[in-house]
């Protein structure tokens, strides 16, 4: 059997897969629901350090257009930013 991550031993990674297909709803979502609080504080801290300057404001919106696209981001917030 082919491993997903080259760099996990196969019989780990299907211990991995068979305790993650254990695990109740709610906390695979409570996962997730970290995972994305992390990379959003990762991608604000970015955008800080690239825009010194920037108002909460303006962040708000770089994140945005991060996140969305500059497209999807001009329909929900306008030309704003």
């Amino acid at each position: 059997m082919s491993t997903l991550s080259a760099d996990t031993h196969p019989k780990m990674e299907q211990m991995q897969i068979e305790f993650i297909r254990l695990m109740p709803s709610w906390k695979k979502f409570s996962i997730v629901d970290g995972l994305n609080e992390t990379v959003k504080t990762l991608a604000v801290t970015g955008i800080k350090q690239r825009n010194p300057g920037a108002t909460p404001e303006q962040i708000h919106r770089m994140l945005a257009e991060l996140m969305l696209g500059a497209e999807l981001a001009r329909k929900v917030y306008g030309h704003a930013g």
